[in-house]
């Protein structure tokens, strides 16, 4: 099986989903899961805290979904970690065999379910892109020499809202500083991400459109009114509101974006939110097949 960045080089569009560690030792669930993906999806992104609630390291399980036959991406916040052990994880990581990683900021702990943690932010996500740059050309960020040089393919995130102007340059100060992809926040505005895709081309870094099934008229009136970025239609609202089965009227929707953004981006990740054995159907839905 091609590694991740072998299909990434290959310019092949390329499938991601998302598993959340579990909340404990038991990985039952998740590997269930991760057995349903096998042949859909190019990669396993595996969440780190995410949204700053405590959950097994990504690390850990990481190195579980790689020995299960699946390339993983593992993620990396600023929050919990200083230099010191964010480099120490990465090295770890490599020498476990996990070769991709996606580097991100990291919700704030007063998000989470452990809101009177301390918060770290060593580092920023530009400083962490140059540390990851430092440790694959052989040294530590420090400057001191590795025994030995490990090897990444890195990933960013980004908001799609072009008007967001930090954000954009943020952007675009890591792609010249060298990233292999950019992994997008939720798309539901075709011409949104549209504008995005022509902001961005000219920095020549694969996109990967970030994809959430919406599972209800509340569940999209939340995301809109809660995530910067997001612009979800009066008219999806409305079709989840008249469905029958709105989750599965989601799926619909998704799937209906993945086809009318596949000729703009690269590839697409799946962030199922608590409903990651509908990946599959969502896949079969947009007209994709197992390999």
């Amino acid at each position: 099986m091609p590694s991740f960045g072998q299909k990434l080089k290959s310019g092949e569009f390329v499938v991601t989903s998302e598993i959340t560690p579990p909340k404990g030792s038991d990985i039952s669930s998740v590997l269930k899961i991760s057995d349903t993906l096998k042949g859909w999806v190019d990669a396993i992104n595996i969440t780190d805290n995410n949204r700053a609630v405590m959950r097994m390291s990504p690390l850990a399980l990481g190195k579980i979904l790689a020995d299960t036959g699946h390339n993983v991406i593992m993620q990396m916040t600023c929050r919990d970690r200083n230099r010191l052990a964010i480099q120490s994880d990465l090295l770890g990581a490599n020498a476990l065999g996990i070769d991709s990683i996606c580097i991100m900021t990291g919700d704030h702990t007063t998000k989470g379910d452990h809101p009177g943690a301390k918060p770290v932010y060593d580092l920023d996500s530009v400083q962490l892109l140059s540390m990851v740059k430092k440790l694959t050309q052989g040294y530590d960020f420090s400057g001191n020499q590795l025994e030995g040089t490990p090897h990444f393919t890195v990933g960013v995130v980004s908001n799609i809202d072009i008007s967001q102007k930090m954000q954009m340059m943020k952007l675009k100060k890591k792609a010249e500083m060298g990233v292999d992809f950019i992994q997008t926040q939720a798309v539901y505005d075709v011409d949104q991400f549209k504008e995005f895709t022509e902001s961005v081309k000219h920095l020549s870094v694969p996109i990967i459109a970030g994809i959430i099934p919406l599972k209800s008229a509340n569940m999209a009136r939340f995301m809109n009114n809660n995530i910067p970025g997001i612009k979800i239609g009066d008219d999806i609202i409305s079709r989840l509101e008249e469905a029958k089965d709105p989750v599965y009227e989601g799926l619909a929707i998704s799937a209906e974006t993945i086809n009318e953004i596949r000729d703009i981006c690269n590839g697409v990740h799946i962030m199922p939110i608590g409903k990651s054995l509908n990946t599959v159907t969502l896949l079969e839905m947009a007209g994709f097949s197992p390999e």
